[in-house]
């Protein structure tokens, strides 16, 4: 890829990252061109659909929640990496908001391209759990498929009850207190 075109997909990953998350998904492509500086023409030879966009910016964001986790594991106590970590996906998991069924499928299935992306994030969470279990922090009763679901919903109250969205940190609070071991 030539370095002018490199540069504008790069512009306007970073100008998409900014408008998802003030819009959700359904952002304007038009608002996205406009604000990357690059025609329409020019944001659907990169992205052709809505959806490779989004696939874009889910795949970098797992990328970089994976490498997160290694930081935070290498940098961080056990149960503070993974609280930490836990807070930087709900986060981003409220920014994709509206995201489609469609996608979300996507993620389960090994041959989509946000698959091993999505993995990787995963294994990278379920990490900092097995660390904060071994610790004896976490109950030894939950799995990584208990916390992503956990923390999705946590992060996804917005959508389905705006009213309850102010109390997410709240919410968030009570799940990680569930999650503290009984033992300690």
């Amino acid at each position: 890829m030539r370095a002018d075109a490199q540069r504008n997909r790069a512009r306007i990953l970073d100008v998409a990252r900014t408008v998802v998350e003030e819009q959700g998904t359904q952002a304007s492509l038009r608002d996205i061109a406009r604000r990357a500086e690059v025609g329409m023409g020019t944001l659907y030879r990169h992205f052709a659909t809505r959806e490779e966009l989004l696939e874009a910016l889910l795949g970098s964001r797992f990328d970089r929640l994976a490498a997160r986790a290694g930081t935070l594991e290498a940098t961080r106590p056990p149960a503070e990496a993974l609280e930490e970590w836990l807070r930087e996906f709900a986060a981003g998991a409220a920014t994709y908001r509206g995201l489609a069924a469609s996608m979300i499928a996507t993620l389960e299935d090994d041959a989509s391209s946000l698959h091993a992306s999505c993995m990787a994030m995963r294994e990278a969470g379920a990490r900092l759990l097995a660390r904060a279990q071994e610790a004896g922090h976490i109950r030894p009763d939950v799995d990584g498929t208990d916390l992503f679901a956990l923390f999705s919903a946590v992060a996804s109250i917005a959508d389905v009850a705006p009213s309850i969205a102010a109390r997410r940190d709240h919410l968030f609070a009570l799940v990680m207190e569930g999650l503290v071991s009984r033992s300690r």
